[in-house]
């Protein structure tokens, strides 16, 4: 959605889409706007609660039965099991999700974990589709006047224009865009405290074999699944980085992540937004 400061200001009904790597502030900000007249629509909650809430929880039952005491009530009933995801908890989707290697350290094998790669992918693509359909629920359902719309780190992976339109066409794209020194925290998180994360199989592939190469490593099984997350996040932050700039140049609006820090309330957030599109119309 393109306009001028002036013409955001007055519009009646706001609509944002967030856009940025996860940890520079996209939720924060969310968690802020909610508070206010915002409904916050976040792309990973639905993609766990609704396109991938089978799949997480066949991943939990195969664990249990391979506990004696645990399948014996799973295959009785005697037990119910679901997941309890939360906009501030994805754990289970992160779980699920898992990392590449070893499974003796808690990998998974490589077509297990491009099997579910894919399937995250294409649950992606359809949550990002949906925001439509919520835009128009929380007004006519909930009452809801403003939309954020708080997408996933992965969505500049998804290789899909019409997505984009669709959002630039309904909401006003606002990236994220990270400092050096977000970069380096960021990159230093991620060292510390290695997460499940998506890649596109091409890069995945290109990636792993750089991987094993450097390590001296020939099968994907022996891949310590922390090390591989650590070794490559750096790589795949700055893979992204362009991507997201092509979506910003051609949809959105740009705001730094350090100014994003700054805000403390709702109006301090639309002030940024409408200084983004003031320096873009400039």
């Amino acid at each position: 959605m393109k306009l001028s400061a002036d013409e955001f200001r007055n519009l009646p009904n706001k609509r944002i889409t967030l856009m940025g790597m996860s940890g520079v502030g996209k939720t924060r900000l969310a968690n802020i706007m909610r508070a206010g007249d915002w409904f916050h629509y976040t792309v990973d909650y639905r993609i766990g609660t609704r396109y991938l809430d089978e799949a997480i929880l066949d991943n939990l039952k195969r664990q249990m039965m391979q506990v004696p005491f645990l399948r014996d009530l799973l295959r009785s009933d005697s037990v119910y099991i679901r997941n309890n995801i939360t906009t501030d908890n994805l754990a289970p989707l992160s779980t699920w999700l898992g990392k590449l290697g070893d499974p003796d350290r808690g990998g998974l094998p490589l077509n297990e974990f491009k099997r579910r790669q894919a399937l995250h992918h294409s649950a992606e693509k359809s949550a990002v589709a949906d925001t439509v359909e919520f835009i128009k629920k929380a007004e006519s359902i909930y009452g809801y006047q403003n939309f954020l719309n708080d997408v996933s780190g992965s969505l500049c992976e998804l290789d899909d224009p019409g997505l984009f339109s669709m959002l630039a066409e309904h909401t006003v794209i606002v990236y994220i865009q990270a400092s050096q020194s977000d970069e380096t925290m960021l990159i230093e998180r991620a060292e510390k405290h290695p997460k499940p994360l998506y890649y596109r199989e091409e890069f995945l592939d290109e990636q792993l074999g750089l991987y094993k190469q450097e390590r001296n490593i020939e099968f994907s099984t022996l891949v310590d699944p922390d090390d591989f997350v650590r070794w490559v996040f750096p790589k795949l932050f700055y893979a992204r980085v362009p991507r997201y700039e092509a979506i910003a140049a051609e949809h959105g609006y740009i705001v730094s992540a350090r100014d994003a820090y700054e805000v403390s309330d709702e109006s301090e957030f639309l002030a940024l937004v409408e200084q983004a599109i003031a320096s873009r119309s400039a």
